[in-house]
């Protein structure tokens, strides 16, 4: 497993972090993330076998946030 940091720009409410958060457990291979608004980021430990790091922030941008 692999553990990234992802940097997640435009969340401004709980309903943005529910929103990241749903888009990034529906990747495949993604075992558990977290999400704070505080900080502005998303904690992701995945299975880089299954799915990219590219892939995950590709999937917070098509849920309308930036990631970097």
């Amino acid at each position: 497993m692999e553990d990234a940091v992802i940097k997640v720009g435009g969340m401004s409410c709980q309903g943005c972090v529910r929103n990241v958060t749903g888009v990034l457990q529906a990747q495949p291979g993604v075992e558990q993330v977290d999400v704070s608004l505080e900080d502005g980021v998303a904690r992701v430990r995945f299975d880089a076998g299954k799915v990219a790091i590219e892939q995950l922030r590709g999937a917070v941008e098509d849920a309308g946030f930036d990631a970097a």
